[in-house]
């Protein structure tokens, strides 16, 4: 048996390397892509989708869907006005992932959820999020600055499939200033001392874990494991 084939959601963007500047390019950080291969999983990258793709079509060929990280969500998503910290969203990821996962639910996908992944899920079920977390809790643990990962203790909700995944306390490294503020559909599965949502979780059978946290940057493969054991049952 084959291992199980992972999308992940990447951006469109420009970029530059070697003898190419600002070329439009379909970027990820590859620490996801190492993640669903440590994981067992068979890594392909999801672009935007265009005007004439078809997110059925697609969602059909895969075994697991990973919604990675990235730009704030528009916040008319959700019916409200930017913050002053709100910027840099991206339509075309918006727009895309909603409609990735309006299929996989669709099809019984198995599907994890990273950042501004769980923010997206959280939306597109008809919550809202928290535009600027240090409002909230008056420090900036969760996103210390660019390219820096606050450790931030979560305890995890016991009975949650991330609880038994997980245990029961643990550090997670995270980049942050968003957070979720209500998610129908979903259970809490884990918070921030702080009282942060750090966790949510489908309230079905199907495999579908969301984290506020970004656990491909560390040594801790279990989400990614059990994100391609729940896959691999389609294979």
């Amino acid at each position: 048996m084959g291992r199980p084939v992972i999308g992940i959601s990447c951006y469109r963007e420009p970029a530059s390397w070697a003898a190419w500047d600002r070329v439009p390019a379909v970027l990820l950080p590859a620490r996801y892509v190492d993640a669903v291969r440590a994981g067992g999983g068979s890594p392909v990258l999801l672009p935007p989708l265009d005007a004439g793709d078809d997110a059925a079509d697609l969602v059909r060929r895969l075994d697991g869907l990973v919604v990675a990280g990235g730009a704030d969500v528009n916040p008319t998503r959700y019916g409200e006005l930017p913050h002053a910290a709100t910027a840099g969203w991206r339509d075309d990821r918006d727009v895309s992932e909603f409609a990735l996962l309006d299929a996989a639910e669709d099809a019984g996908l198995p599907v994890l959820g990273i950042c501004r992944g769980m923010q997206v899920m959280a939306v597109r079920a008809g919550g809202r999020l928290h535009q600027h977390v240090p409002d909230l809790v008056g420090h900036e643990r969760h996103s210390p600055g660019p390219g820096r990962y606050g450790s931030v203790p979560v305890r995890t909700v016991a009975g949650t499939r991330v609880a038994a995944l997980l245990g029961e306390d643990l550090d997670v490294p995270c980049h942050h200033h968003q957070s979720v503020a209500e998610h129908p559909g979903y259970t809490a599965a884990a918070l921030a001392d702080d009282g942060v949502l750090e966790a949510m979780q489908g309230n079905g059978s199907r495999f579908e874990v969301a984290v506020q946290w970004h656990p491909e940057t560390g040594t801790d493969m279990r989400l990614f494991r059990a994100l391609a054991d729940a896959a691999a049952v389609r294979v």
